[in-house]
């Protein structure tokens, strides 16, 4: 073999190499719905918070009967379990419908927050979030670096967080709420990084925009979703101006 021969069957392993990797014709429109379907979930979430924040009688309903109140967080949970677990045997329209509806009870129990909080820290606090959610998923979408291994250790410590609530829910600490609240931040911020990045490498090889790759970006955005959600309330607790 000449050197010839050497370096042709060097730049077809490179060009197959760089095919592997390179994003399909569908993945800018998968990409678009991740963020699209995200956008609407938050516009859902926003009106119903504040419309339930806005009604006496769905306010008393929710929050003094503990039956409606825990009834609504298992039926969160049963969605986003539902979602990321049966994504492959449900139909999209059914994931969508799903997803649907998870933004809506979502802010019915997030009306709280426009009783504790003034409209005005709620704005600011929303805007901080957004610009540094934007400023993560960019990083992580960019970065070339992969950032596997730090998701793996965001994930062991968001398992450390969510103990750490659940004890502080009977504990009642305030310096501890206080430390939950930055390590929050923290983690959210992280996983924003970490998620934008595993949804592009996810999407970027799909050969089409068919129901299966589109099933795959409503997980994103889901997922993107919760983190948003996530930061945002984990910065409020920090610099959300309480009302008198």
């Amino acid at each position: 073999m000449d050197y010839k021969d050497f370096d042709r069957m060097v730049n077809e392993a490179e060009g197959r190499y760089m095919r592997s990797y390179a994003p399909s014709v569908s993945f800018p429109v998968l990409m678009r719905k991740v963020y699209t379907w995200m956008a609407l979930a938050m516009v859902i979430t926003g009106i119903t918070a504040y419309g339930v924040a806005s009604s006496p009688y769905f306010l008393e309903l929710l929050f003094t009967n503990r039956m409606v109140f825990w009834g609504m967080i298992i039926a969160e949970l049963a969605l986003v379990f539902g979602i990321s677990g049966m994504i492959n045997r449900i139909s999209l329209t059914a994931a969508t419908l799903m997803f649907i509806a998870y933004s809506v009870i979502n802010g019915a129990t997030l009306s709280s927050i426009f009783l504790l909080y003034t409209m005005e820290s709620i704005g600011s606090v929303f805007f901080i979030t957004a610009g540094t959610f934007g400023a993560m998923a960019l990083i992580g979408y960019t970065t070339k670096k992969d950032l596997t291994t730090m998701g793996k250790y965001l994930f062991m410590a968001l398992i450390g967080l969510v103990i750490a609530t659940f004890v502080n829910m009977f504990v009642g600490s305030s310096g501890l709420q206080m430390i939950v609240s930055y390590v929050g931040v923290l983690i959210f911020v992280g996983l924003t990084a970490y998620d934008s990045q595993k949804i592009k490498m996810m999407l970027m090889t799909r050969d089409s925009a068919d129901e299966g790759a589109q099933k795959l970006a409503l997980l994103g955005s889901l997922t993107l979703y919760l983190d948003f959600i996530n930061l945002f309330l984990y910065l409020l607790r920090i610099f959300g101006g309480r009302r008198d």
